[in-house]
């Protein structure tokens, strides 16, 4: 029965299997890779930019012309242009339906979830971060990046696949 409640109650949950849901979680410039336009290689770890949805590489967008083009290749390249040659720092904050990590990041003081949304390189999820609406909004009237032309918004791309 002791040994239950110093499980139980004196034991941090870490070492039970379950790690913390809000860690910090940072990376030097050489180990960071572009995964796509909203998720990021922190060396060995990957995490997904928490409040936003880019589109994925291979999807196909029309710019002001009509034209086709990979619209999550280019998110991708906006996040690589954002971040450029600097570190990341990024705070957790839970880990999505595939089990990756899910964060709010920056990189030489920019905030990359807000600045992609703000390029217009990926929309807002008002349900997770609903300070990222109105940002969405002025990209919109804007007219920059995915908004100067059409798109299919991520989630409904994903479905057919």
């Amino acid at each position: 029965m002791l040994a239950g409640a110093l499980v139980a109650f004196g034991l941090p949950s870490e070492l039970m299997g379950s790690a913390p849901r809000n860690q910090e979680w940072s990376s030097p410039a050489a180990q960071v890779r572009i995964v796509d336009g909203d998720t990021i290689r922190l060396g060995d770890r990957t995490l997904r930019l928490y409040g936003v949805e880019a589109p994925e590489r291979g999807q196909f967008c029309t710019d002001e012309q009509g034209a086709l083009y990979d619209c999550g290749t280019a998110a991708a390249a906006e996040l690589a242009r954002l971040v450029g040659d600097r570190g990341i720092a990024c705070r957790v904050q839970g880990r999505d339906r595939f089990g990756r990590a899910l964060g709010v990041c920056s990189a030489g003081g920019v905030e990359l979830n807000t600045a992609l949304v703000t390029t217009g390189w990926a929309l807002a999820d008002g349900g997770s971060l609903p300070a990222l609406v109105p940002v969405e909004a002025a990209a919109r009237t804007a007219q920059r990046g995915l908004w100067v032309g059409g798109f299919e918004p991520p989630a409904h791309w994903r479905r057919g696949y």
